[in-house]
Formats: C-alpha cells, structure tokens, sequence
C-alpha cells in the first residue's frame, strides 16, 4: 500500500498508535448526517434516494447552518461572511467621517 501510494504522489499520514483523534472529525461529521439525513431505520429505498438525501443534507445544512467547533462554533456561512460584513461597516463608517 506504502508504494501504491507513493507512485502516485500521495502521502501517508499516521499518528501514534492508539491516538484517539485521528477518526473524531469523520465519526462527528457521519453522526451529524446520519441524525439529520437518515430515515429512523437506518434503510434508504434505493441508492439514488441515500446519495441525492445525503448530498442535499451536506449542501444545505452542514456546509452551511451546522455549527462546527472548527470555526469557533460558527456555522461556516456565518464564519465566512461575519469577517467581510465587519468590514463593510468599517468602511462605511470611515466614508461617513
């Protein structure tokens, strides 16, 4: 595997054995989409109906309402436009100095 990857330009990424934060972001990430996404039996009609439920779940509320400790439990919309809105109102307060 070590050289399949190699030839190919990707990096292997490991930590120390036992770590228990290598798979916490994936594992958070896959419990917020199954809460959310999932029909209370765990069974999707078909695979068409599990990928377009699950694509419009992470489109519209995880990339954009879900708070996320990352980014100061912002919602990434939130994270992303706050910086910008701020400075919207610096300049305009500037202008009207």
């Amino acid at each position: 595997m070590r050289s399949w990857l190699r030839d190919r330009g990707i990096g292997q990424r490991m930590s120390a054995a036992g770590s228990c934060y290598d798979n916490a972001t994936c594992e958070s990430f896959f419990a917020t989409l199954k809460r959310g996404a999932f029909p209370t039996n765990g069974v999707f009609p078909s695979k068409a109906e599990a990928r377009s439920t699950s694509v419009e779940a992470i489109v519209t509320f995880y990339n954009r309402i879900q708070i996320h400790t990352s980014r100061k439990n912002q919602s990434p919309q939130d994270y992303l436009t706050k910086p910008f809105q701020q400075e919207k109102i610096n300049q305009n307060q500037n202008q009207s100095d």
